[in-house]
C-alpha cells in the first residue's frame, strides 16, 4: 500500500524530492492534484510504500531547505 508522505506545491519541487528519495533507494510515486489545467504549477502528492514512509519523511526533513 502506498502512503502519501508529502504534498509538493508544484511538479518541479516534487521531482526534486522524488530524485532525492530514489537516490536513497526508495520507491516513489507522484500524482498531480487539483485542477488539470494548472499543469506543472499544481500541487503533487508524493507517496512511497507504507513500509518506507518513516524513512522517507526523515530524509525529507533532514534534506529539504525551501
Amino acid at each position: 500500500m502506498w502512503t502519501i508522505i508529502y504534498i509538493a506545491p508544484n511538479r518541479i519541487i516534487a521531482e526534486q524530492i522524488s530524485t532525492l528519495l530514489k537516490g536513497e533507494g526508495l520507491l516513489v510515486n507522484l500524482k498531480s492534484m487539483g485542477v488539470p489545467h494548472l499543469g506543472d504549477s499544481g500541487a503533487v502528492e508524493i507517496s512511497v510504500p507504507e513500509s518506507e514512509a518513516e524513512e522517507a519523511i526523515e530524509i525529507i526533513n533532514s534534506s529539504i531547505s525551501f
